[in-house]
């Protein structure tokens, strides 16, 4: 009952995250001068013809009733017209092809960086102050020191010039994958290979595992076992900032390789002023990083049993 309780819980406050953000982003947009609704066509629109399409948009009624009317769409499922991008279709139809290439990059680079950057934590515990372990930390501190934009551009020029790889995306050519997936990955192999390490050091020297080697248990069976199991519970935590690095990550890499993904759809939204356009990518953009919240909070509670979920002694 009291995890039920727990999940109802984190799921609730999700979903208050979500209207913040909403009712944010909503007020945000309408600060925006009512000449961007006209698109480039401002000086040729007669001011009779500039508020009918005011009045068409509902930007003419008082804010409540403006965000009322959005909330009644957004439960059809009715997320606008787009106003300029592709002026008149609606925003789903926009949408909708896209989001499938973003998620795909997404996840295919977050299992890779989860897997590469665990295995390259666990490597360098093993190979303690080894040249390994050395190796390691310089790429760390490379991919933290170094601004993204850089490797990236390192990462195309070294692919496309040195290796012969295609640098534009084709949708049936898996080459083009290599560049963009291993561009989004780097800084989260970074990221979970520092903490692997960190919290696996701080396992090693555990009293349990003391024991358990006094017990005759191998090393590979108390590393796998007993320390990375007892490490992953923390590394949990880093799924949100894993999943939100890959947002930010995707929507300049999506430009970069002509991905026809939602981070370039964003990007060609905003040049052209696209406000109601804007304001749905925004908006799935936030349910993405809110959902990375909440899948990290569950898997702390899936990998570690003794958290407790009263009120009474570390309740979290």
């Amino acid at each position: 009952m009291e995890i039920i309780k727990y999940i109802l819980g984190r799921i609730g406050r999700s979903i208050i995250s979500l209207f913040l953000v909403l009712v944010i982003v909503f007020l945000l947009m309408r600060l925006l001068p009512v000449e961007t609704y006209y698109g480039d066509r401002t000086d040729r629109l007669s001011e009779t013809t500039k508020q009918a399409i005011l009045k068409d948009l509902g930007l003419l009624d008082p804010i409540p009733v403006q965000f009322w009317n959005y909330l009644k769409g957004l439960a059809r499922f009715d997320l606008g017209k787009s106003l300029t991008y592709y002026a008149g279709k609606p925003v789903w139809s926009i949408m909708a092809p896209k989001i499938g290439y973003s998620l795909r990059f997404g996840a295919a680079s977050l299992v890779i960086s989860f897997v590469l950057g665990i295995s390259l934590g666990i490597l360098m515990v093993r190979t303690k102050e080894k040249l390994p372990d050395r190796l390691g930390n310089g790429f760390i501190i490379f991919v933290d020191a170094v601004p993204s934009m850089v490797y990236y551009l390192a990462i195309q020029f070294i692919g496309t010039k040195l290796m012969s790889i295609g640098m534009l995306y084709k949708e049936n050519n898996f080459t083009t994958w290599i560049l963009p997936v291993l561009s989004l990955s780097l800084g989260s192999i970074a990221s979970y290979a520092m903490w692997t390490r960190r919290y696996m050091m701080d396992q090693v020297n555990a009293d349990y595992v003391k024991l358990a080697r006094a017990k005759g248990l191998t090393d590979k069976q108390i590393m796998v076992k007993h320390v990375l199991r007892n490490a992953f519970t923390p590394m949990a935590q880093n799924l949100p900032s894993s999943i939100i690095f890959t947002i930010s990550g995707s929507l300049y890499i999506e430009s970069l390789y002509s991905i026809p993904g939602t981070g370039g759809l964003l990007i060609n939204a905003i040049q052209a002023q696209d406000n109601t356009l804007v304001q749905m990518l925004v908006m799935f953009y936030a349910v993405l990083s809110v959902a990375g919240m909440l899948l990290g909070d569950l898997a702390m509670m899936v990998c570690d049993p003794r958290i407790t979920f009263t009120k009474k002694g570390g309740a979290r």
